[in-house]
């Protein structure tokens, strides 16, 4: 088997898959404090089950914002 075809082939997706699973984690965190900033200012207390589903959104959008940035840095930077 020719390692040198298939990284050549699969170069790309592999870079980012790993470009976003590094920024996966730290986005989430980010977003997910934004949200919970933003909900405290309209609410003094924000319960653990609204926390949980601001999580839950945290987590949909920063998959979305990782996978988004990490395909167009990968492009720009290696093509």
């Amino acid at each position: 088997m020719n390692f040198t075809s298939f990284y050549i082939a699969f170069h790309d997706p592999i870079w980012v898959v790993l470009l976003s699973v590094a920024l996966f984690f730290p986005v989430r965190q980010l977003i997910w404090v934004l949200y919970v900033r933003k909900k405290q200012k309209s609410q003094k207390m924000v319960s653990d089950e609204e926390k949980k589903n601001l999580k839950k959104r945290a987590t949909f959008t920063s998959v979305l914002l990782c996978i988004v940035f990490s395909y167009i840095y990968v492009n720009q930077v290696f093509n």
